[in-house]
């Protein structure tokens, strides 16, 4: 499992971690059973403590991406992906909503906003 996390990104790496291994399970990458690395072997091959990637398996948990058996491991619940593609379409369709009414309120064009999108969206790229 490749995951990049970058500390100078501005998004905190437990976020940087769970979003990335949503993505792979949304995907298709993980699949419904796959274990995941142990948070410790993951704090190690990430260089980072083990507090953080024990933070990122409890927002995968909560969310319902992972299940964590006790003294067996981690992993890739058995949800259905379409359910959980439309719950994160719900959160982005709030936060373009909050920033349309802004755009909108400061006279800012939908022309403009699109450019901001697409320039947001490849950024990194």
């Amino acid at each position: 499992m490749d995951i990049i996390i970058s500390p100078t990104s501005g998004q905190p790496l437990y976020e940087q971690i769970s979003s990335q291994i949503k993505n792979m399970i949304i995907s298709g990458e993980l699949k419904p059973g796959d274990e995941l690395p142990s948070m410790r072997f993951l704090a190690k091959e990430l260089k980072i403590s083990v507090i953080t990637t024990k933070r990122a398996y409890e927002e995968l948990e909560r969310d319902g991406f992972i299940i964590t058996i006790q003294g067996k491991g981690s992993y890739v619940a058995d949800q259905n992906v379409d359910f959980i593609r439309d719950e994160q379409l719900r959160v982005i369709e709030e936060h373009f909503t909050k920033a349309v009414d802004v755009a909108k309120v400061t006279g800012i064009s939908l022309r403009e906003l699109t450019e901001l999108l697409r320039k947001l969206y490849h950024k990194g790229d």
